[in-house]
């Protein structure tokens, strides 16, 4: 069956991995730029005092920002990858703003297909206008359900959450821990630890993240991107049980002897325990037999550095080595990218069929931090017979070849 790029858009997909400040619209980013008469990235060096007036050349100049971003994204490195953020925190400092772009990205995902997400974000970053911390949570939660309401009046079904994120760089405190246990159950489904990994361990959260666990709150860390197998151990060490990016866990593999060994047969799916090939290190091995998924953003590994190109991404004998792998878009404006965009790039490098896609789908459902049964009702009522009538279409199809219509497989994916 041919991957097309309207069919992979058209599949309901699951985005684990997306940060708020990293998926902004470009042109909400010029809207709200000129409002506050901030500089505008890519199209001017000090912008203009809010006139209430039409921008002229708005559509070249989205373009502009867009390209802007995704440009200076491109670094090779992750902190300077991360110091584009600075012109989106900007932007995301009182409520209407915070539930704007939080409604904006429930808008975004359910037109990508994407039918389960979560979303994380750093509330410390978001208080220079005067919010409290509870108060920024409760902007972003106000947006996230006007957002959802709007996709069940338009007939799109979306279970969406927002995890908040510890920063590495910053002091370890117990704020965002306390919020996340008072709001279980009411849209916050969890923890992170994101920012500059190299010399700042997870371990100096420790603390908070046993507290959170023990509270029941789930846990995400980020590792394994700018540094290598040790920060993936130390994140897991500290309680998480899901791995943001993940991808240089492949240092710790023997690549040579694992696909000698024989136990792990190329088609086995992302999901299920595991025989342990002998081509694996210590900290392979455990994310392997525990089946710890892992968030791979391929498009933003590129741009820092964590890979060079996608034939070369991780992504591939991972998967290929029965890892638990979830593919998301991690920041949608630095990489100009969606998860449609991420899921047609490495099927085609890597030459997955339409079951691949569906078991790294339900694996990000399976891996994911809302409640059971809200991920169980969107696998057997929307992700399963979504796949299963694809194949049913090109089965009919293959038995009559002369009523095929359809998308065009050459069909580019737009961006």
């Amino acid at each position: 069956m041919d991957l097309s790029p309207a069919l992979v858009a058209a599949l309901p997909k699951v985005a684990l991995h997306d940060h708020l400040d990293g998926g902004l619209r470009a042109a909400t980013v010029l809207e709200l730029s000129r409002e506050l008469g901030l500089p505008v990235p890519g199209v001017d060096e000090a912008g203009p005092a809010a006139t209430g007036e039409a921008v002229p050349g708005a559509g070249s100049d989205v373009d502009a920002v867009a390209n802007w971003f995704h440009a200076a994204a491109d670094s090779g490195s992750l902190p300077e990858y991360l110091s584009t953020f600075e012109h989106t925190v900007a932007l995301m400092q009182t409520a209407p703003q915070l539930r704007r772009i939080a409604r904006e990205f429930v808008e975004d995902m359910a037109a990508d297909g994407v039918v389960y997400a979560e979303t994380r974000w750093a509330p410390h970053q978001h208080t220079a206008g005067g919010l409290t911390l509870d108060e920024a949570v409760q902007a972003v939660q106000d947006g996230l359900d006007e957002g959802v309401a709007a996709a069940a009046q338009s007939g799109r079904r979306i279970v969406v959450g927002q995890l908040l994120c510890y920063l590495r760089h910053l002091e370890p405190s117990d704020d965002l821990v306390d919020i996340a246990i008072a709001r279980r159950g009411t849209g916050v489904l969890g923890l992170d630890l994101a920012g500059p990994e190299a010399g700042f361990p997870a371990s100096w959260f420790r603390a908070q993240f046993e507290r959170a666990r023990e509270h029941g709150v789930r846990v995400t860390i980020h590792a394994g991107e700018a540094e290598g197998p040790s920060s993936i151990a130390d994140a897991l060490d500290c309680g998480a049980e899901r791995i943001g990016h993940g991808v240089r866990l492949l240092e710790d593999i023997d690549q040579d002897a694992a696909a000698a060994d024989g136990t792990v047969p190329e088609d086995l799916p992302a999901t299920g325990g595991r025989a342990t090939s002998p081509g694996f290190g210590h900290i392979a091995a455990r994310v392997h037999a525990e089946q710890i998924c892992l968030e791979v953003c391929p498009s933003s590994n590129l741009q820092t550095g964590a890979a060079a190109d996608f034939a070369s991404h991780p992504v591939g004998p991972l998967r290929r080595l029965g890892f638990a792998i979830a593919l998301s878009s991690d920041n949608r404006l630095m990489s100009r990218t969606r998860t449609s965009r991420e899921m047609l790039l490495v099927a085609q490098t890597f030459d997955w069929s339409l079951t691949d896609l569906e078991q790294v789908v339900l694996t990000g459902l399976e891996a994911g931090f809302a409640p059971a049964d809200e991920r169980q009702a969107l696998r057997d009522e929307v992700v399963l017979p979504a796949f299963r009538a694809v194949r049913e279409a090109d089965q009919h199809l293959d038995e009559h070849p002369d009523r095929a219509t359809g998308p065009d497989p050459e069909e580019k994916l737009e961006i």
